[in-house]
């Protein structure tokens, strides 16, 4: 099952593609181990910034419905001093890959957080240029800036680079070549869309900063077509993100392009939804003499002029 599953991105080894997405679960040790106990291939922390910052008021995340939810935590976070222990302490305690996710005030700043990361022990680094209620947002909606933040980044550090990149734009497959050409050796996408929920009764935001992320299964379809877009135009893997929470929604990221795939929102209903996801996609290869999941990746656009597929498998 290991070996069916079990994929490489940048030189690191993954037992199988499932990885924790930033921002849920990723500051205390403890929940990170208890992920890795349950057989979550790779974790990514928390954004992790220069200093302590408390962020926004509660409310600060709601589920608006089944599954899907609306977040302006705010980047939060204990500031990358206080964060080297834990990095330490997680790598102590696991033997999965540990992705450190960075954001910061300029540019200098991320590779500063980026480089003191790498010396407590991150496997790589993912740079945060697409939170949508905080101030990195207009970051990744500029191909300039995506491109300036990554190559400093990238001079930094020894170990990968991820960037994530926001779906609200217009146009991310410029974005994702940006990042590429900045030095990025992988994406992922996406981070949370903007959205707004407002009380019916008095009509107010229900959350405290009133815009927020939506997260969970409402998103999944705009994760997988930016995946889809992003995978012909560039050569570095991709990890799809946003709103999986059953083992067809991974094959449906991996058939649209993406490498592995990060969770979130899923974990409200429990850490047993990994072993759930890694047995389906077991019975799927097997039952399809599949070897490695890998095989599968980009399927979608095996496709010719007529949208018929070329099938490479038989039912």
């Amino acid at each position: 099952m290991l070996n069916e599953l079990s994929c490489e991105i940048s030189g690191i080894k993954f037992k199988n593609p499932l990885i924790l997405a930033s921002g849920i679960l990723g500051v205390a040790p403890s929940s990170i181990v208890r992920l890795a106990n349950a057989g979550i291939g790779g974790t990514t922390t928390k954004s992790i910034g220069p200093r302590t910052r408390f962020g926004f008021s509660n409310p600060s995340i709601i589920e608006i419905d089944d599954g899907t939810f609306l977040n302006s935590v705010g980047l939060a976070n204990p500031g990358i001093e206080a964060f080297i222990p834990e990095i330490k302490e997680i790598k102590k305690k696991t033997n999965i890959p540990l992705i450190v996710s960075v954001f910061g005030d300029n540019p200098e700043i991320y590779a500063e957080i980026a480089k003191k990361s790498e010396l407590a022990g991150a496997d790589a680094i993912e740079i945060n240029v697409s939170c949508p209620h905080a101030e990195v947002a207009s970051i990744g909606l500029s191909a300039e800036l995506t491109k300036k933040f990554t190559e400093h980044v990238k001079k930094a550090v020894n170990i990968p680079v991820f960037v994530k990149l926001t779906p609200n734009l217009a146009n991310i497959i410029q974005i994702a070549k940006a990042a590429e050409n900045g030095g990025a050796d992988v994406i992922v996408a996406i981070n949370t869309v903007r959205g707004l929920s407002l009380d019916i009764e008095t009509g107010r935001p229900i959350l405290s900063h009133g815009i927020g992320g939506l997260s969970g299964k409402a998103i999944r379809p705009i994760g997988v077509r930016c995946v889809y877009e992003i995978y012909p135009h560039v050569k570095i893997p991709i990890i799809g993100c946003g709103g999986i929470s059953k083992w067809e929604d991974v094959l449906e990221y991996i058939y649209a392009g993406a490498t592995a795939v990060q969770l979130g929102s899923i974990f409200s209903r429990g850490e047993d939804k990994i072993i759930e996801i890694l047995d389906g996609l077991h019975i799927f290869l097997k039952k399809h003499n599949i070897s490695n999941l890998q095989e599968l990746k980009g399927k979608s656009h095996d496709f010719d002029d007529e949208l018929e597929v070329k099938p490479k498998f038989q039912n």
